[in-house]
């Protein structure tokens, strides 16, 4: 049990880290959910302080991917249409590749611009917000990868730790 334990938490570690990209996945919770897996193994003692903390941490962090955008975009004087146009614009990073790996870069910015044009008559108005929405997104980003890549890091860093009583086939 304990390897299939692990081996489903390690695929939530991937797919969390593939969340902090996608943002139909909530990345961070998904990651926590492999710690807890990791941690509910036979061969792993119970640090309930260490799964607290990293709880906090990932819901923190996947509200703090909500507030950021959007102060992105206020603080640049844009609107919810550009949050949703850089939404779209990840949607078709996603689904049509076009411009391969820079389109995650790419197709928000323009998802954005569209958004506030949409929005607004003002082109100058309308780059300044969608660059807002975009950096906020990006930092929202960035921010969702970074942790659940620490997780992912800890927890191999406690696969490791712990190899000789997980891995036993006796």
């Amino acid at each position: 049990m304990d390897i299939a334990l692990l081996i489903l938490g390690f695929l939530l570690m991937l797919v969390g880290i593939l969340g902090s990209f996608l943002p139909v996945l909530p990345g961070p919770p998904i990651s926590w959910v492999g710690l807890l897996l990791l941690y509910l193994t036979k061969a792993v003692p119970d640090n309930w302080w260490v799964l607290g903390i990293t709880f906090v941490i990932a819901i923190a962090i996947t509200i703090l991917d909500y507030v950021i955008p959007a102060m992105g975009t206020k603080r640049f004087g844009g609107s919810k249409a550009g949050m949703w146009g850089t939404i779209v614009g990840l949607l078709v990073a996603i689904f049509v590749p076009i411009f391969g790996p820079l389109g995650i870069i790419i197709w928000p910015f323009i998802g954005a611009l569209v958004g506030e044009l949409l929005n607004k008559a003002n082109k100058e108005t309308a780059l300044k917000a969608a660059f807002g929405s975009f950096l906020g997104f990006l930092t929202g980003t960035f921010m969702k990868f970074v942790v659940t890549l620490l997780y992912a890091i800890f927890y191999v860093y406690i696969t490791i730790k712990y190899a000789g009583d997980l891995f036993t086939f006796s």
